[in-house]
């Protein structure tokens, strides 16, 4: 009898160990999912971005504003124990695919002559701050998604969550809008 309670105690033991495991996967691939989303949110902030550098001639490049944003995003980082280089590559990653989708809209719109019409966009304050509650809720899927980085299959499972997005949102998979977030997904893969 006593062998049966401990065979049942020790199996027990191994389902809650597993589903815990299974629910960790889970948990690790959902967070993978957020972040296209919100990478893909951050692309649609991009327009409105390049609406702004349209109206005021500015240049999509903004180097000391890049740099900014990194730094930023390493120290938000650093108080959540990931690795600055990660999270330094993941938004570099993020702000050259946003530089993309600005160049294509502004070349878009200068083949037409003319942006949409649209309400003036500020910069300062309507879009950063979208860009910093964005950049708040990156830090916190980065690091849920922290374990995936080194797997061995990290970039087909980031090809794959993006492909899902593409197609549960009716994107053609070859679009530029797909290749965009394909971008800004490139930086999560690597980098210890």
């Amino acid at each position: 009898m006593r062998s049966l309670h401990s065979i049942l105690r020790f199996s027990l033991a191994a389902l809650a160990l597993g589903a815990s495991a299974l629910s960790h996967a889970a948990s690790v691939g959902d967070s993978v999912d957020a972040l296209v989303a919100s990478s893909a949110e951050r692309l649609t902030i991009a327009e409105q971005v390049a609406l702004a550098k349209w109206d005021s001639k500015g240049r999509v490049e903004d180097p000391p504003r890049e740099a900014v944003v990194i730094d930023k995003a390493k120290e938000a980082g650093a108080a959540s124990q990931i690795d600055g280089d990660w999270v330094a590559a993941f938004f570099r990653a993020q702000i050259e695919a946003n530089k993309e989708v600005q160049y294509a809209q502004l070349a878009a719109w200068h083949r037409a002559g003319a942006a949409p019409a649209h309400q003036p966009v500020d910069l300062v304050h309507d879009i950063r701050p979208r860009l910093g509650l964005l950049q708040t809720q990156f830090i916190r899927q980065l690091a849920i998604a922290a374990p995936l980085r080194m797997a061995v299959n990290c970039n087909a499972q980031v090809a794959q969550a993006v492909g899902n997005y593409a197609i549960g949102h009716n994107l053609e998979l070859d679009s530029a809008r797909v290749a965009a977030l394909d971008r800004a997904m490139a930086g999560f893969c690597g980098a210890k």
